[in-house]
C-alpha cells in the first residue's frame, strides 16, 4: 500500500473519537481525510444532529480543503465507527462529481485499509447525471 494511505489514516483516526456535544448534536463517529491536488491531507468528522442539518465526514474534509484554497481531490478515506473503511454515501459522490465533473472518475477511494483495497469514484460512480 502507497505511503500516502498510511498518512491519510492516521490523521483521520487523530480526530475521530464519538462525542455527545449536547442533546441535539453528536460528532466524531466517523472520520475522514482528502488528499488535495497539492499534496496536503485535509481531515473531517461527521456531526449528527436530531434533524437534517449534519454533514458526512467526508464532505466536511472536502470543505476544509475548500476553505483552505484547494479545489482538487486525489484522495479519499473514511474510517467508520468500527474502523474499518468503506465508499462514500451519495451526496459525498455527488459532491465530488459536482467540484470535479471532467474528472470525479480519477478520485481514488479506500474501500479497505487491511486488504489495500482501493476503486476510483468512476468505477464506484459510473454514469452520472454531469456528462
Amino acid at each position: 500500500m502507497e505511503k500516502i494511505w498510511t498518512e491519510m489514516y492516521e490523521a483521520a483516526e487523530a480526530v475521530r473519537y464519538e462525542r455527545r456535544i449536547n442533546e441535539y448534536v453528536t460528532g466524531g463517529e466517523v472520520s475522514a481525510a482528502v488528499l488535495s491536488e497539492s499534496g496536503k491531507i485535509y481531515t473531517g468528522v461527521c456531526i449528527d444532529t436530531c434533524s437534517t442539518l449534519g454533514i458526512c465526514a467526508e464532505r466536511n474534509a472536502i470543505f476544509n480543503m475548500i476553505t483552505n484554497g484547494e479545489d482538487k481531490i486525489l484522495k479519499v478515506l473514511a474510517i467508520m465507527p468500527d474502523g474499518s473503511n468503506g465508499a462514500p454515501c451519495g451526496a459525498c459522490r455527488e459532491l465530488m462529481v459536482q467540484l470535479m465533473p471532467k474528472t470525479y472518475k480519477d478520485i481514488e477511494i479506500l474501500m479497505d485499509y487491511e486488504s489495500g483495497r482501493v476503486m476510483t469514484l468512476g468505477e464506484l460512480t459510473p454514469e452520472w447525471w454531469i456528462k
